[in-house]
């Protein structure tokens, strides 16, 4: 098969999709793989170091998705990559298409065949393609929840440990899943005090368990948050329905029970958002504020540390990508449930409900075409 790593255009977005050692990967099960000049700088890689695996470097993105029959990217396509999708190809990507309707009316005027990493999903409901991701953005939530804390950028003024003699910030975590989890660790790490949220008491059990001392649990419910937001001084979306657009659990009402310079980080913001007054934002103009309240919404929050979050993610897609383009994508999903369930789109149908759900849009069942 012959695959295409074009590079990432989204704002400030400097990962790649396949590492040099990927790239070698893929090589020797008897592949083609090129990859655009510059593609893997921002990660750190050379476009020598793909060459000297055996990769083939074109010059620009047109060329790239000219070439490809299976595409790899980390971001979702933007505007100016519609045009160069084909009919047939095969896009192997997070999509979040369930957030943004012009990409999900584009890709099925493409009828192309499109693959999220986001929906991929093993028997017992994990996600393996977003959990490195997630991982990354929810450490990275509280990095950047602690600087804009700081009161040069508009946050309350608050150390996020605090110091002997003075209490630390406290910090609210909406859903216990990935996200949520790497979030309350690293801020208990840091000594701040901690509560994370959940629906689920199974879930706020285990967490109970694993979790250090400054880290508490409390069920999730509409009151509950109410009753938490004004004594909290950062506040962290963690909250994902697979496919589907993100509840709001915190609207716009609420922002009046908060504190001035409060800070909300919201990784959910790719879904749609789990905080009402989210909007999309990028690492060039990260934060914006309402109601005296500070929001962080960037749309590739782990686009910020490249390096770790390109390795993260290709130790994760690689047997996918490997799969997918030994047996094409056909065998593959018929034989792999875990990818069959990434198919969203496939030559302009709707295969995957939330999708559908989302837009009102014809559902078509993913069985008919592998």
């Amino acid at each position: 098969m012959i695959i295409g790593v074009p590079k990432e255009i989204k704002n400030n977005e400097n990962r790649v999709a396949l590492t040099p050692a990927g790239a070698k990967e893929l090589i020797k099960n008897g592949h083609e793989v090129f990859v655009q000049s510059t593609a893997g700088l921002g990660s750190g890689f050379s476009d020598n170091q793909y060459t000297e695996e055996g990769a083939q470097i074109l010059p620009d993105i047109e060329s790239t998705y000219a070439k490809a029959e299976m595409i790899i990217k980390v971001k979702e396509p933007i505007e100016k990559e519609y045009s160069l999708i084909k009919e047939n190809q095969l896009v192997f990507t997070y999509f979040h298409f369930a957030s943004y309707e012009p990409l999900t009316k584009a890709m099925i005027e493409s009828k192309s065949v499109c693959l999220a990493y986001e929906t991929v999903e093993k028997p017992d409901r994990s996600l393996p393609l977003l959990v490195p991701m997630s991982e990354v953005a929810g450490r990275m939530a509280i990095q950047e929840g602690a600087k804009y804390l700081e009161k040069p950028l508009q946050g309350r003024g608050i150390l996020l440990g605090g110091v002997p003699g003075v209490r630390p910030a406290k910090v609210l975590v909406l859903g216990g899943g990935i996200v949520g989890t790497q979030a309350a660790k690293m801020a208990a790490g840091l000594g701040a005090d901690v509560t994370i949220m959940d629906i689920s008491l199974a879930r706020l059990r285990y967490l109970a368990d694993i979790m250090p001392a400054n880290v508490n649990t409390y069920m999730s419910s509409e009151y509950n948050i109410r009753e938490l937001l004004g004594s909290h001084d950062l506040i962290v979306g963690a909250v994902l329905i697979p496919g589907a657009k993100a509840p709001h659990l915190v609207t716009r009402d609420m922002l009046k029970l908060m504190k001035p310079g409060t800070v909300l980080v919201d990784v959910a913001v790719d879904q749609g958002g789990c905080i009402e007054t989210c909007k999309p934002t990028t690492h060039e103009n990260p934060t914006y504020i309402i109601d005296d309240i500070l929001h962080y919404c960037v749309a590739n929050m782990p686009g910020a540390v490249p390096y770790t979050s390109t390795l993260a993610l290709t130790n994760a897609t690689l047997p996918y990508a490997i799969e997918l383009a030994n047996k094409g994508w056909k065998k593959a999903c018929g034989e792999n449930n875990e990818l069959k369930l990434g198919l969203n789109i496939i030559n302009g149908d709707v295969v995957y409900k939330g999708v559908s759900e989302a837009f009102d849009l014809p559902y078509h069942a993913v069985e008919n075409y592998v």
